[in-house]
């Protein structure tokens, strides 16, 4: 049996048989697994198949697809995470100054929390001062011990 015919009935089986006989090569003696799997490269057998670079290009042309409607979503919303526009620009005026309104009350309100968080622990740490300051201070008797 000849080489020609060998990778012939090979082919019959396709790309698994191609793999699973590299496999097999790298499992008994690395040195034939690595020169059949720069055979199967090399000569073809590994790439796309005339179908499968259609698919191939199918795919990368719905997500070119995708990626453009991001673009327009991004330049006609005014940025990534604003919304979009309405169409109405009275209407996407209001609406901006409006966000921009509440988040400067979020952050106002942030603040006041973080006021009244601090006049808090002052306040009990005020109050832990004065309960110290109040009692009678008790030192710890020495620890020396008498010898009888």
């Amino acid at each position: 049996m000849n080489a020609i015919t060998l990778t012939d009935k090979i082919d019959d089986y396709g790309r698994p048989a191609w793999i699973l006989l590299t496999v097999l090569g790298f499992i008994v003696w690395w040195p034939l697994g690595l020169a059949l799997l720069a055979f199967t490269i090399w000569s073809g057998r590994m790439a796309c198949s005339r179908y499968g670079m259609e698919r191939w290009q199918g795919k990368m042309t719905r997500m070119q697809e995708k990626m453009d409607r991001v673009r327009t979503q991004m330049h006609g919303g005014g940025g990534f995470w604003s919304p979009p526009s309405s169409g109405n620009r009275a209407f996407d005026e209001y609406r901006a100054e409006t966000l921009r309104r509440l988040e400067e009350e979020q952050r106002e309100f942030q603040e006041f929390l973080a006021r009244l968080r601090e006049a808090k622990d002052k306040a009990e740490f005020d109050q832990f001062m004065a309960d110290r300051r109040g009692r009678p201070d008790i030192t710890p008797p020495s620890s020396q011990t008498s010898q009888a």
